[in-house]
Order: structure tokens, then C-alpha cells, then sequence
């Protein structure tokens, strides 16, 4: 007959495990684990810890455990002495199936056993899984200064309203930002500013920009800046104009594309998307350079208030986009070989209106 103890062993020795291994992975301890292979039933407290320790051992090791615990019972029963009255004389009619019945209650009672040993196991596994995933959660309290970071999923953002504590759960992070809301799901795409109503009383209660969220993973989480509408966290929200250039003071050779137009300036995010390797550099505003090499498949999001200067050593080798009020726009890639400098910033037209130019850096 098929020994349970050696479809054990050579489960384990197939997959290279050791018993301190597996001792961790399935909080049976070692001696019980040798127990099983070596078939030392008198090493457990009881039947009902040996069958449900067998059970989950043979799960961890990809095998059938009905399987293997029906080897294990039949093993029993071949081993259990004939009792000798039995020999002796014929019992009444209705002893065997007397002993089938007993069998099959303790059958039921050792897989009720079984059954609820599982069930402690795996209720006491979810507790920790939750309580582990409660504790990788942040909350934010919105207060007049203005919220910039990044939020991740299950993160919440807490504010008092006229209407009483709010609290805004993210919902998601990956190629849009959801916010669940006491007035239903409300979605933000990437370089998009809305005005949020997150109460339902037709009014306005923060603004939230979306300036960073990766389209294929959803731990990086977004980047996000948010002011509440009470008056002082709105200061700073739009571009400050005052480092925005006139057209006029430009150099009149220059040559510029225009990319967009607004009555008011914003932040603007440039998303560089790399097809082949590329040494890139690029300064956002008046901030420190930033240069390093990219391979094919990265992405980069430049998010600037006022303008982004761009050099690449192989402009055919970028693809450069501009995304703002919650529009891309493509601004394609350049010839095999060529170095690229290139400005993308707002300037302030003789019209009053700002726009986002695109001009090479001489």
C-alpha cells in the first residue's frame, strides 16, 4: 500500500524544502512535520491534530490531501487488531452496522474537527492581512497651509466643513486618481485641477491637482496638490505671473510654437516617454538640473509652474508631451541623432493672454 509518509517526503525533497522552511511558512513545527513523514503517530496529542496537521502539509506541498489523509486512515484501519470476540463467536445482527455508524460519526467529528481548525487558522491569517493593511494606511488633515505629496491607495483626507468632519477615501491610483466621496466617486486625471464639491451643497471645497500617477502601477500612488476653497489655502494656487516673461522682452528672431492658450497661467506637466536609450536632462523653473540615462520603456513626469528647459542627447529617442487642463498634447520627437534644447514655458502676449511656447535654446 502507498505510504503517506513517503508521498510526503518525496514532495518536500522534490521541491528542495527543508523543515525549517516549511515550519515557518505553516507554523507546524518541526517535530511534527518529521512526525508525519516518518509516520510517528504517537508523537501527536491526538488524531484530530495529526489529520489536520497532515492535511495542511500535503496542501503546502501541492499534493491531493483528501489523498493523503485517506492513506493515513486506511493505514489504521489495517494496523487495528481484530478484537478477539469477534473470533470467538457471531455478534447480533446489528452490530456491524452499529460499528459503521460509530465510524462514520467519528469520521464526521474528526473532519468537524479538521474543519474548524482551518477555519481558526484562516480567520486568525485574515485578522493579521487586515490589520497589517490597516497599518500601511495614512491619514491626512487638510488644513488652511496647502497639502503637496504623494497619496497612495486606501489613504484618507480628513477636513472640517459647514457641514461637519469629511472624510475622502482614495479609491484608486493607477492611470486616474478616484476619490471616494460622501457624494459618490469622483475621478481626476492626470495634470487635471478641479474644484471639488465633496459635501453636496453645490459649493466648491477644495482644489486638487493631479501632477504624477503611473499608468501601470498602482503602489507609486500620485502626486497630488490640494487647497481647501476658505480663502487663505487658495493663495499661490494659479502660477505666480510675475515670472512669466512678455512676449515683447523675448528676442524677436526667436522662433516659437504655440502650444495653448488661457486667461490665467497654470502648472503644466511635461511627460517625456523614452523608445530608446537616451542621456536626458531637464530643469523645471528655476530649480536644480536634473540629468541622467534612460532606457526604453522609462517615462518621466516634469510637473513646473512657469517652464521646463529640455536637452537629449538623441531627440529621436524621446517622445515629449505636454499635458495641462486635463489635455495632451504631442509634441513629437526629433531627427535620428540630433541633440535637442528646447524651452516649454508660459509667456504673456501683447493680447493679455498667456501661452505655452515651445523655442530651441540657442
Amino acid at each position: 500500500m502507498e505510504s503517506y509518509g513517503a508521498l510526503l517526503k518525496n514532495a518536500r525533497e522534490e521541491r528542495q524544502l527543508d523543515f525549517e522552511t516549511i515550519s515557518r511558512d505553516t507554523t507546524i513545527t518541526s517535530q511534527y512535520l518529521q512526525a508525519l513523514e516518518e509516520e510517528n503517530e504517537a508523537a501527536f496529542p491526538g488524531e484530530p491534530y495529526l489529520v489536520g496537521f497532515l492535511s495542511n502539509y500535503a496542501d503546502y506541498l501541492g499534493l491531493d490531501s483528501s489523498k493523503v489523509t485517506g492513506l493515513y486512515r486506511a493505514k489504521r484501519i489495517q494496523e487495528s487488531p481484530i478484537p478477539t470476540n469477534l473470533i470467538i463467536k457471531r455478534k447480533p445482527g446489528y452490530f456491524i452496522p452499529l460499528v459503521i455508524a460509530a465510524c462514520v460519526l467519528g469520521a464526521a467529528l474528526v473532519v468537524a474537527i479538521v474543519l474548524l481548525t482551518l477555519h481558526i487558522s484562516e480567520m486568525r491569517r485574515i485578522k493579521v492581512a487586515m490589520a497589517v493593511e490597516e497599518s500601511t494606511k495614512h491619514t491626512i488633515e487638510l488644513s488652511d497651509k496647502p497639502f503637496s505629496g504623494r497619496i497612495y491607495k486606501g489613504d484618507q483626507v480628513l477636513f472640517i466643513s459647514p457641514a461637519g468632519k469629511i472624510i475622502i477615501t482614495v479609491a484608486q491610483t493607477q492611470g486616474k486618481l478616484a476619490l471616494e466621496t460622501p457624494v459618490g466617486m469622483q475621478v481626476i486625471e492626470l495634470s487635471e485641477e478641479v474644484d471639488l464639491d465633496v459635501d453636496g451643497d453645490n459649493v466648491a471645497d477644495m482644489i486638487l491637482y493631479v501632477s504624477d500617477i503611473s499608468t501601470t502601477d498602482t503602489d507609486r500612488g500620485a502626486e497630488v496638490r490640494i487647497l481647501l476653497k476658505n480663502g487663505a489655502s487658495v493663495i499661490n494656487h494659479v502660477t505666480d505671473t510675475s515670472e512669466i516673461p512678455n512676449i515683447e522682452d523675448l528676442p524677436s528672431e526667436q522662433q516659437r510654437t504655440v502650444i495653448l492658450e488661457d486667461s490665467r497661467a497654470y502648472p503644466i506637466t511635461v511627460q517625456a516617454a523614452f523608445r530608446a536609450g537616451c542621456v536626458f536632462r531637464y530643469r523645471p523653473d528655476r530649480k536644480e538640473t536634473t540629468e541622467d540615462y534612460f532606457a526604453s520603456g522609462d517615462i518621466v513626469n516634469i510637473t513646473a509652474n512657469n517652464g521646463v528647459r529640455l536637452w537629449m542627447s538623441n531627440g529621436n529617442a524621446v517622445k515629449i508631451q505636454l499635458i495641462a487642463a486635463g489635455k495632451t498634447f504631442d509634441l513629437g520627437v526629433a531627427n535620428p541623432g540630433e541633440v535637442v534644447a528646447q524651452d516649454i514655458r508660459w509667456i504673456k502676449d501683447t493680447d493679455g493672454k498667456y501661452k505655452v511656447v515651445i523655442s530651441d535654446v540657442p
